[in-house]
């Protein structure tokens, strides 16, 4: 399966954000969307996700044939967690499973699913308004894990989470690209470098694919740096 982008334009008003983006995403790998703040990380997102219209181009994705992208294939995870706070954890994902069981693979019971994210059985009935940032961010984190989209957008998923979880919801990942399409979007470049497959660096509205081998020589670090900061001719 292939995520392909072709001429994918976006403006506002006078700024052109993304202005001619093409690339092909595979299954089974994690991409590393790398850019300064503003580059226009999210807006790509939301253009994918159909959140945002897009000015030209198209995107779409590849089994045996081109197909249009339905909403079942494609999961958007914020930066920001929004969850439903007058809820409990369980009432929040039995819910989500009652509504969404007929597309679930591979069910499982709700505290394997708890287990899965380690949320600890004392907090599985409290209300999720007195849910940690963190946890609130596994909460929406686990709901894509259930559901298994296709497509999994990431924005700057990781950020709320301290150094333990953090490498817990890495090994969750990495075990959840297989037949997926996994774009982390971040501006931290070692994040990117220790789990992604592949780095994609978006800069004046372009997308360009970097050899992660690379990364590891110290001078071609600091041109992506320049590059990520928008000084292109450095």
């Amino acid at each position: 399966m292939k995520l392909v982008i072709k001429n994918l334009k976006k403006s506002f008003e006078k700024k052109e954000v993304l202005k001619d983006i093409n690339f092909d995403f595979s299954s089974g790998k994690i991409y590393g969307l790398l850019g300064r703040n503003g580059a226009g990380k999210t807006t790509l997102f939301n253009c994918l996700n159909e959140d945002l219209d897009i000015d030209a181009g198209e995107f779409y994705i590849v089994d045996d044939k081109p197909r249009k992208i339905e909403s079942k294939d494609i999961g958007y995870m914020l930066s920001t967690p929004v969850v439903p706070e007058f809820l409990t954890g369980r009432e929040f994902l039995k819910f989500f499973i009652d509504i969404n069981k007929e597309n679930i693979p591979d069910l499982k019971s709700i505290d394997e699913y708890f287990d899965l994210i380690k949320i600890d059985a004392d907090d599985r009935d409290k209300l999720m308004k007195d849910y940690s940032h963190g946890m609130k961010n596994k909460m929406q984190m686990l709901v894509h894990i259930i559901a298994s989209p296709s497509i999994l957008l990431l924005d700057e998923p990781l950020t709320s989470f301290d150094v333990v979880v953090a490498e817990e919801m890495k090994e969750l990942l990495k075990k959840l690209k297989k037949g997926h399409i996994l774009i982390f979007s971040t501006h931290i470049m070692e994040l990117a470098l220790d789990l992604c497959d592949e780095i994609v660096v978006i800069n004046n509205g372009v997308l360009e694919s970097i050899d992660k081998n690379n990364l590891n020589n110290e001078k071609f670090k600091e041109k992506i740096i320049h590059v990520l900061k928008g000084e292109e001719n450095a």
